[in-house]
């Protein structure tokens, strides 16, 4: 998808032969300039209560044993549905604490008599993981779907032990968990918690996203983190290094925000020849630099790439985005990428048509 992108992006920049834009546009976009931002892309998961996770995993491996059960492969046990039914009470009787004066104590008692449900439910669940590997042929199902149940059965019985010792700490034990070991979801491992100060947006739960657009709007870069993102100051040299290495071009310019500057950031731009448009941390350098007519004038165009990053998010990757597992997310950006530029040129031959079109009726 990379690839495919930055060859669009290369059409759109070149000039072509004899003149004439691969593209038809009136004249080759102007790629050597990058504004730089960050953001949060948000995944498809209801907050990360410590008992909800707990009622999550019951629901997932009791369902997950039904659909064996219906299937032919049976042990003696309770009907499923009725763990589900006893883990969904509790559930409601946690909700209910925060009314009482002693609510405390009773979030205490229930999270224990969940603890004790999970506990048999996790048992039950894997005794028939265990049914399933062993007589998987005695279903109708193929070895493939077999695989699929056993997959689904595998992730939750791993992370549930996890969340059953953070709901305790946090709740029984009345301890802190650091936010880098904390269980937000237990079918999507790879998410963390992302404190960004915002309006509306005070901490975050999913993958950090970094932007990179040119003056006219398109994307020329992005990379979606998996693990825990370092420092924005970080970002600037591989973000630098993939649009050059992938556009075959070298950067003029790079406008970001204060969370990007660093000395050694601005003097590894400014020695390979880059405008170092970084807004400064200190607000006494920044107004030092607002008298730089072209560092102002980057600036202010700079503000236009939180538009960008909300419409790329909101209207191409979808409020929230559907797509499950990092992969699959990391798929999808590229393809709002991709859909996002192509969307972004086709408005440009438009603008340019319609000015043509102006000319021509003012002439006749």
């Amino acid at each position: 998808m990379r690839e495919v992108i930055q060859g669009l992006l290369r059409q759109a920049g070149a000039a072509g032969a004899e003149g004439k834009q691969a593209l038809e546009l009136e004249a080759p976009l102007d790629l050597s300039t990058m504004y730089l931002d960050t953001t949060c892309v948000k995944a498809n998961i209801h907050f990360p209560t410590d008992w909800v996770l707990l009622r999550d995993g019951v629901k997932s491996l009791m369902q997950s044993v039904a659909l064996i059960r219906t299937h032919g492969l049976k042990t003696r046990m309770d009907e499923p549905q009725g763990f589900i039914t006893k883990v969904n009470r509790l559930s409601m009787a946690m909700t209910q604490t925060r009314r009482k004066q002693d609510g405390g104590k009773a979030r205490k008692r229930i999270l224990r008599e969940m603890k004790r449900l999970v506990t048999v439910v996790r048992g039950h669940a894997q005794r028939y993981r265990t049914l399933l590997e062993a007589h998987w042929e005695a279903t109708d199902w193929s070895r493939p779907q077999a695989e699929q149940v056993l997959k689904r059965l595998d992730a939750v019985l791993e992370a549930l032990p996890a969340a059953v010792k953070q709901a305790h700490e946090r709740i029984i034990g009345e301890r802190p968990v650091a936010n880098e070991e904390k269980v937000l979801s237990l079918f999507e491992p790879d998410l963390h918690v992302i404190v960004r100060g915002k309006a509306g947006a005070e901490v975050e739960f999913g993958n950090v996203l970094v932007l990179g657009e040119q003056p006219d709007g398109l994307i020329i870069d992005w990379e979606l983190f998996r693990e825990e993102v370092p420092a924005e100051v970080r970002l600037v040299r591989p973000s630098v290094e993939r649009v050059e290495a992938g556009l075959k071009l070298s950067l003029k310019g790079l406008v970001a925000d204060r969370g990007f500057d660093s000395r050694a950031n601005v003097q590894w731009l400014e020695e390979r020849g880059t405008f170092a448009g970084l807004c400064p941390r200190s607000p006494r350098a920044l107004r030092e630099a607002l008298k730089e007519e072209r560092f102002a004038q980057a600036q202010r165009r700079r503000a236009q790439t939180e538009a960008r990053v909300a419409i790329f998010k909101n209207e191409f990757l979808g409020r929230p985005m559907r797509a499950e597992g990092f992969e699959h997310r990391a798929l999808q950006v590229a393809w709002g990428v991709l859909t996002h530029d192509l969307w972004v040129l086709a408005e440009t031959l438009r603008q340019q048509r319609k000015r043509r079109e102006q000319k021509l009726g003012q002439a006749a």
